[in-house]
């Protein structure tokens, strides 16, 4: 008999740091932010650049992890900009990024191949038939 357990994961989301640390400071085994853009946190802060590479030293010092969402659904007029964000996260070192789009999928590959993608809740089909 198979005496190990599967641990769920406690997964928090946190519209500030100040959220994040009580996030953390209660048991998350990790935590989810949004940046500035592509984000559809709604009514959420989000968070600045700094603001994520802060939220990753605080996360990461604790041995927890850290997703990022990039889960808009993309217009070609974005992706410019989320190709320049994805090059700044990689100072960042999320250990995750929650996507919705094909298309920011696709550029996550490209730039960020080593992140996994975890699909974001948002996802969908859609086509232009």
């Amino acid at each position: 008999m198979n005496s190990s357990v599967n641990k769920p994961e406690l997964l928090i989301p946190a519209g500030s740091l100040d959220v994040l640390k009580v996030a953390l400071d209660y048991g998350a085994d990790a935590v989810y932010v949004g940046g500035e853009m592509f984000s559809l946190r709604a009514g959420a802060k989000n968070f600045t650049h700094d603001d994520l590479m802060e939220a990753s030293r605080l996360v990461h010092e604790r041995g927890k992890k850290l997703y990022i969402t990039a889960n808009i659904t993309a217009h070609e007029y974005d992706l410019k900009g989320v190709r320049e964000y994805f090059e700044e996260l990689k100072e960042v070192k999320p250990d995750a990024l929650i996507v919705s789009d094909p298309g920011i999928m696709s550029i996550q590959r490209e730039i960020l191949p080593d992140i996994p993608i975890h699909v974001s809740t948002q996802a969908n089909n859609v086509n232009s038939a």
